[in-house]
């Protein structure tokens, strides 16, 4: 599958992506790709969240990709019953541990935990040995739960912007990868 083939949804997490984040590079980059935009970044509600992705699967014309980040990543796996169109793949990245009592902000632990089923399309999930929002065993564990293929970032932090993955053309090497195994 080509990006122009899909829906491309950049699915920020808490306090949004800014300008430098490579969720925000992406999407000015790849003309079918547009932002899940949540009503409330830095409050983030549960269910709304959950509804404002859903709705956007919902809406999307072509197969769906979704491209998720941190809280995104929880948010998008709550969504999944929700969706009545078919998504095609999911590139999931640093999800954090939504069960750890010591995640802050404390509302964050509202998103969690996560549903352990099989996901019903391909994904892979990209995780950081040493990020501050959830340990690599955490990610290990819920992708095999999902059956997403895991891939190990390294040491590379929360793997966004502050962490110096604001261009990440690691990342775009192996999501154009992941896109190249996916059928229309």
């Amino acid at each position: 599958m080509k990006a122009s083939d899909a829906d491309i949804l950049i699915i920020p997490g808490y306090t949004n992506s800014g300008p430098s984040h490579w969720q925000s590079r992406w999407e000015a980059k790849l003309s079918t790709a547009r932002r899940v935009e949540q009503t409330e970044w830095t409050k983030p509600v549960r269910e709304d969240w959950i509804a404002r992705i859903a709705e956007e699967v919902n809406a999307s014309t072509r197969p769906v990709i979704l491209v998720a980040h941190s809280l995104g990543v929880t948010s998008a796996i709550h969504a999944i019953p929700h969706f009545r169109k078919p998504v095609a793949g999911a590139f999931f990245v640093a999800p954090p541990d939504v069960a750890n009592p010591d995640i802050r902000p404390k509302h964050l632990m509202t998103f969690g935990p996560y549903p352990r089923d099989p996901l019903p399309f391909p994904s892979i999930t990209v995780a950081s040995r040493n990020d501050p929002f959830g340990s690599y065993e955490h990610a290990d564990d819920i992708a095999s739960s999902w059956g997403s293929f895991l891939v190990d970032a390294g040491e590379a932090g929360h793997i966004n912007a502050d962490s110096g993955h604001g261009p990440w053309p690691e990342g775009t090497m192996v999501f154009a990868q992941f896109l190249s195994r996916l059928s229309a």
